[in-house]
């Protein structure tokens, strides 16, 4: 039985290029589309940081289980990592904290997150 889900949501990966001085540049690539569950679990948008307000808030993403890589350019199999992606959901980008296969039955993910902006 599949999981479904009313969002749909890109996870993207870090590559590294460089620009024309030589620089370390970061660029976001989509490596994977996904139907999902896009719930908040905590959220506030207080003012106490920098005395200005600021949204702070963490969701989970609950989608049916597909392996953590895909094929980048060069055709290699690229780890998928809370170090290496992030998740677009409907324009707004959200950092990976942890990517959960409960209890290793690979029926369904949980993608734990925070919320970068848009």
């Amino acid at each position: 039985m599949n999981i479904g889900g009313n969002k749909e949501a890109v996870i993207q990966v870090k590559d590294i290029t460089n620009n024309e001085i030589g620089e370390d540049v970061p660029i976001w690539m989509n490596a994977l589309p996904v139907m999902g569950w896009l719930d908040l679990m905590t959220g506030d948008s207080g003012s106490e940081k920098y005395n200005a307000k600021m949204q702070e808030s963490t969701h989970i993403f609950l989608c049916d289980y597909f392996p953590l890589a895909y094929s980048g350019d060069e055709k290699e199999e690229i780890k998928i990592t809370p170090g290496n992606s992030r998740i677009i959901v409907e324009g707004e980008i959200y950092e990976v904290t942890l990517y959960d296969d409960p209890m290793g039955l690979h029926e369904q993910l949980e993608i734990f997150l925070k919320f970068t902006g848009g």
